[in-house]
């Protein structure tokens, strides 16, 4: 019975990460009709937002202005700038390259963190990870270049990692003090507000039409439902029932779950070089992040 329950955790955390994989392709998705970029991840933050309020209203505030001007500013980078560089990304770039790159981000937190803290100093095994995972990223902007496109996306996409890598660093220690809904919460909420003023200098006009399209509601809900709020909560218990380090194991499937999808849905070419490059971001990030 207990090997059971832990298979269903297992299988919990494939389809959380099955759900992550496909949000790159459901955002470009919905830019391909006519969506902008401000607009699908402003309705992503409302949306989310309300719904975690539903779940956690107990406490408004932080306990002090520093940690609410933390969260603030965690709001407009892990929020705000993030998915602006990243969806901005997808509209220059194939989605498996975008994914693949963002994804590296758990490695860049790894080589931040043990610059700013001796306890979490890189051994040799994690600074040779850290090259491979650099060596692939090399590899998957070039394959932008064999098909002709602009590498600029896939340096938007690497912006993106970075600004999470910020966030991430910002909001560490307050983890030591709030729980995390109340924290991802206050995130959400930030990032609505820091989005609002880019949203009305956009002025993209929003083709409401295109809301009676069968695939732009299933590709909204996706983004929604499924890769946040869900994504968010079961993401949680599993952390708690494997294990951080075994359970992050499951973030190298993403680029993998992205790639395949977008083949399918969007018909984008994969090259052998861009394979290379994903198969060496892949092992990178496993042998720095690996613990026996």
């Amino acid at each position: 019975m207990k090997g059971l329950c832990r298979g269903v955790w297992h299988l919990l955390a494939i389809l959380t990460v099955t759900f992550w994989g496909t949000s790159f392709v459901s955002t470009k998705v919905l830019l391909s009709y006519g969506f902008s970029v401000i607009f699908i991840f402003f309705v992503r933050f409302v949306t989310t937002y309300l719904l975690l309020l539903l779940c956690s209203h107990q406490r408004m505030r932080a306990e002090s202005w520093r940690d609410e001007l933390r969260l603030l500013v965690g709001g407009m980078a892990g929020g705000t700038l993030y998915f602006w560089l990243e969806n901005t990304a997808l509209t220059i770039s194939p989605s498996s390259n975008v994914s693949l790159i963002v994804c590296t981000n758990p490695l860049m937190i790894l080589v931040v963190v043990s610059l700013l803290y001796r306890k979490e100093r890189l051994g040799v095994r994690q600074v040779i990870g850290s090259l491979i995972t650099f060596i692939g990223m090399v590899l998957v902007v070039l394959n932008g270049q064999l098909l002709g496109l602009s590498p600029v996306g896939d340096l938007m996409a690497l912006g993106a990692a970075v600004v999470w890598t910020v966030y991430s660093v910002i909001i560490r220690d307050l983890y030591d003090h709030y729980s995390t809904l109340f924290i991802t919460r206050k995130v959400f909420f930030y990032s609505c507000l820091t989005t609002i003023p880019i949203l009305l200098y956009d002025g993209s006009a929003v083709p409401w039409e295109n809301f009676s399209e069968p695939a732009v509601i299933l590709n909204f809900l996706l983004l929604t439902m499924f890769s946040s709020l869900f994504g968010y909560l079961v993401w949680n218990k599993v952390l708690k029932q494997l294990g951080t380090v075994l359970a992050s194991n499951y973030i190298y499937v993403v680029p993998l779950v992205t790639m395949i999808t977008a083949v399918i849905v969007l018909d984008e070419r994969i090259t052998g070089v861009a394979i290379a490059g994903a198969a060496a971001i892949v092992v990178g990030m496993v042998m720095a992040e690996y613990k026996a």
